[in-house]
């Protein structure tokens, strides 16, 4: 059966509505106070990419308030920032300190983002969420209008948006210097946490270890409150396993390997390209469980001409040292005798090739036929840069670090300053399309079919139930 959910017996293989007041009253926010005047944020999820999420924020601005499930994090925050107020419900938070409240970082399991960004936004608040953008295609889709409807400046966490080299990179491909491309591959050494069957084995029973609350279970360890962990997720029991970051291998939770990592590998690509929505995609994988992302995989997408740029293929690979041996020697051929990186893209164009050993896009290679390749940046007497089309991070910040997080919060400091969301190169009108072109690969490999995909009416047209797979249903009393 093509759906992969009933390929195999898995027991068998082991509104507030944004008053109108409040919006306005952000937006003119951004043009009332001087430069320098300090913003006051409040960050949900402090744990993990949060804590340095958290921190680039506090460095120039008031950290007012922060939010998460775990004590753990919020004691060490709290020692930071003694004049925050602690939350473990990031609702509780904005029924208590809305007025209080610039700006969001939202730095939770994936499957937490677009809720907690929804109700941010709705109060007229400025948003920075971690990567993925969202759990669901369909959220990226709701976010990105959301953020046009509340005239919220936004930003999502992928750092490399920031880096000069990444910049470069895009002028290079768009300038024409390898022809156009046609082909774009990117791979990650991801997972590096449990995901597969492995990562249920142990687990007696499995589904009702995993589901049934009349099983004996772990117990929940003090200072998690684990009701609020599972947020918009259908209820389990907890398990260590899921906590505090292998949550990314499972369904309910993370987006596997693409979810992490793409909205960073691929990011270069798909700014360079001008990659919009896909016509289409499938994937292969090591294996099916309706628990975990698998092993390994490849995801291959299809785009159509756009902007007077031809047709385009682009692979997607994962499974760090369990990719199988024809994806390896696949990717060697790439590289062109430069050692071959455990994370990168190549993007192969009509004249050349450029190759980055880089998860952000920020080094590259410049391949042609017969020469010997240029970089890692392009040598000004081999190759001189095309001109400067997009702006540096240090242009909008002066003295920022390129290709950091500091950088990014920075960026997005300015574009609130300016009242001008466009500033932030990863804001959600461009983090948005591409959070959905990556998640929609996640949605792929629940099945062997080739699914064929319609953009701007965000529908699969030729696997009817597949759609399901675009927008969870979220648990009792955690609607939007």
């Amino acid at each position: 059966m093509a759906d992969r959910t009933n390929r195999r017996d898995f027991l068998k293989t082991t509104a507030l509505a944004g008053a109108g007041f409040w919006v306005a009253g952000r937006a003119a926010f951004a043009q009332s106070r001087s430069p320098n005047e300090k913003l006051n944020i409040a960050c949900i999820g402090v744990g993990g990419k949060g804590d340095s999420d958290c921190d680039a924020c506090g460095r120039h601005h008031n950290i007012v308030a922060i939010c998460d499930v775990r004590d753990e994090p919020l004691k060490k925050k709290k020692e930071k920032y003694p004049r925050a107020k602690v939350f473990k419900d990031f609702r509780k938070m904005f029924d208590e300190m809305e007025k209080e409240i610039d700006a969001v970082t939202i730095s939770t399991p994936d499957h937490m983002h677009a809720i907690a960004a929804m109700w941010a936004m709705q109060r007229g608040k400025h948003c920075y969420v971690q990567k993925p953008l969202t759990h669901d295609v369909a959220e990226a889709r709701e976010l990105t209008e959301a953020a046009k409807k509340y005239k919220v400046c936004t930003q999502m966490g992928n750092q490399g948006t920031t880096s000069d080299g990444l910049r470069e990179a895009v002028e290079v491909i768009q300038s024409g210097a390898i022809g156009a491309v046609r082909e774009v591959h990117v791979w990650t050494n991801r997972p590096v946490w449990p995901q597969g069957t492995n990562a249920i084995l142990g687990l007696e029973g499995v589904q009702a270890a995993l589901h049934d609350k009349g099983q004996a279970h772990p117990e929940v360890p003090a200072g998690l409150d684990w009701d609020l962990f599972l947020g918009t997720a259908p209820y389990r029991p907890y398990q260590p396993k899921y906590q505090p970051f292998n949550w990314r291998g499972w369904w309910d939770f993370g987006c596997g390997a693409l979810g992490d990592m793409a909205c960073h590998t691929a990011n270069m690509a798909f700014m360079a390209c001008k990659l919009g929505y896909p016509t289409s995609v499938v994937a292969q994988c090591s294996e099916y469980n309706p628990e975990t992302f698998p092993m390994w995989s490849v995801v291959e997408y299809e785009f159509p001409e756009r902007e007077g740029l031809p047709p385009l293929k682009w692979t997607w690979y994962d499974g760090g040292k369990d990719k199988p041996k024809w994806v390896v020697e696949k990717l060697k051929s790439f590289a062109h005798g430069i050692k071959l990186s455990d994370s990168g893209s190549v993007l192969i164009g009509e004249k050349g090739t450029l190759y980055s050993p880089n998860d952000y896009g920020e080094r590259y290679y410049l391949i042609f036929d017969g020469k010997e390749p240029i970089g890692e940046l392009p040598d000004a007497k081999k190759f001189p840069p095309p001109p400067r089309t997009l702006p540096r991070v240090g242009d909008v910040v002066p003295g920022a670090r390129s290709c950091t997080t500091e950088a990014l919060v920075d960026e997005w400091f300015a574009a609130i300053r300016a009242n001008k969301p466009e500033i932030a190169m990863s804001n959600f009108s461009y983090a948005g399309p591409l959070t959905e072109t990556v998640v929609l690969g996640c949605v792929a490999l629940r099945t062997d079919k080739k699914l064929e995909w319609d953009g701007p009416n965000m529908k699969i047209t030729n696997d009817e139930k597949m759609n399901r797979y675009l927008k969870r249903e979220y648990r009792k009393g955690w609607e939007i």
